[in-house]
């Protein structure tokens, strides 16, 4: 799916199509999720930092995420990719792997490029977004493709063409070429896939090691032989980096444990998911590996209450010796659900912005707990006794703005109202496809 979130909310929001939207955490510690081609343009991508995001485009519409909300779009897509193969590997929300030929579906690249229209106009009518299909004889060009198509289009590698494709390309196009490996081999006189494979197998393992260099190797001549594994049941979600040289110092240990973290809940949150243990994994000089956990009260997509925990844990192990591996995991995962946005590690809440900082800890002065119901969030959808549906713009000091629309109506009017109006309560999302019609919200008009 193209630019899946931010997408969504335009598709949702008539006021804000065509123009840059992001969505993300939007407290102090917060990052961008994803943000619109509108706000690409300007700088803003995601894992950015909030702050950074807001210097380049003060102008935009910061929007919560509504996970929900994106769930339900991402079930009728990954419904369409079902209906053409049993064999089908989600990513994330947006994202999948589809074995054609295990459906019947395409059985030469002429019959692959027509299911790949097809689809692209199935989504388009059911859910009103655009999707972007990559289609290759195997995952990692599949993978390429689908980048090279984005936004809105299709690219199909040709049999054949493969080894002409990869070799202008950067090493970093690879599946597993991260800063440090890509810096590793940028120094190795190594920058495109072409030199790559020139550099020879043995090269590569002896410059990163048996593993990663044939791995290395083996995909700069094209070959990927991994198959579409069926959809599972996610047990957890965890990242981990393996290091050229052993790190030694413990502050950038502990820098690297806290990278990692943030790493691993953008993974967590792209999969619309919370989790209550958290998990330090430590392989050290000697090749032992530690593994420590910590179970918290209840499940947690925070970035600070993930960051806090492995930072404990990890207090409990020796690096003193060297560090060859680090990794940070998510388990005993839950659905996410809309109080998650909001946990700390102590269990309060963290405002949305400055205005509603300071009415939640007026409250909280005052002894005063602050209703769920009154928690009004950016972007989420709300519904008033004689206005009808809308979203909420922002709050704070007491007031709340909406602005009246809907994904099939114009541009709607702002209103401002007391927090604590009766009249306004917190709604459910709206289709973006119209239901009874069956007419499709493009990026423009509805």
């Amino acid at each position: 799916m193209d630019a899946f979130f931010a997408s969504a909310e335009q598709a949702s929001k008539p006021s804000l199509r065509g123009k840059a939207v992001i969505v993300g955490g939007l407290g102090p510690r917060g990052v961008v999720a994803t943000a619109s081609y509108e706000a690409r343009v300007l700088g803003v991508h995601s894992a950015m930092p909030m702050a950074q995001a807001r210097r380049l485009a003060p102008n935009a519409a910061y929007l919560v995420p509504r996970f929900a909300f994106y769930r339900s779009i991402s079930e009728q897509v990954m419904a369409l990719l079902r209906a053409l193969s049993p064999l089908v590997e989600p990513l994330s929300l947006d994202e999948a792997f589809v074995d054609l030929e295990a459906g019947g579906t395409a059985w030469d690249a002429e019959s692959a490029r027509l299911a790949g229209v097809k689809l692209r106009a199935d989504i388009r009518a059911v859910t009103g977004l655009t999707g972007s299909v990559g289609l290759a004889a195997s995952k990692m060009l599949a993978k390429i493709a689908s980048e090279q198509a984005k936004p809105d289009g299709l690219v199909l590698i040709e049999p054949g063409t493969e080894r002409a494709l990869l070799g202008p390309m950067s090493v970093r196009t690879l599946p597993g070429v991260g800063p440090a490996t890509g810096d590793h081999l940028r120094r190795a006189g190594i920058h495109t896939v072409e030199e790559l494979a020139e550099a020879g197998e043995d090269e590569l393992v002896r410059l990163l090691g048996k593993s990663l260099g044939h791995a290395l190797y083996a995909m700069a001549l094209a070959r990927d032989e991994r198959p579409v594994v069926a959809e599972r049941e996610t047990k957890s979600v965890s990242v981990e980096d393996t290091y050229d040289v052993d790190i030694h110092d413990r502050v950038r240990v502990a820098l690297e444990v806290q990278r990692l973290a943030d790493r691993c809940v953008r993974r967590l949150r792209g999969a619309g998911l919370s989790g209550r243990t958290i998990v330090l994994k430590v392989r050290r000089y000697d090749f032992s590996t530690l593994t420590r956990s910590e179970t918290l009260r209840g499940p947690t997509d925070d970035p600070a209450v993930v960051r806090e925990a492995a930072a404990r844990l990890l207090e409990s192990v020796d690096t003193t010796g060297g560090v060859r591996l680090l990794g940070v995991g998510v388990s005993g995962l839950a659905d996410f659900t809309q109080e998650d946005l909001f946990a700390q590690a102590a269990g309060e809440r963290e405002a949305e912005d400055t205005g509603e900082d300071r009415e939640v800890e007026a409250a909280k002065d005052a002894a005063v707990e602050v209703p769920v119901e009154r928690r009004w969030v950016a972007g989420h959808d709300v519904a008033h006794a004689e206005f009808g549906h809308g979203w909420v713009q922002g709050s704070g000091l007491g007031r709340v703005t909406v602005r009246f629309e809907t994904p099939d109506s114009g541009v709607g009017r702002v209103r401002t109202f007391a927090v604590d109006d009766p009249a306004l309560a917190a709604a459910e999302p709206l289709p973006l496809v119209s239901r009874g019609s069956g007419a499709v919200v493009d990026g423009a008009s509805a």
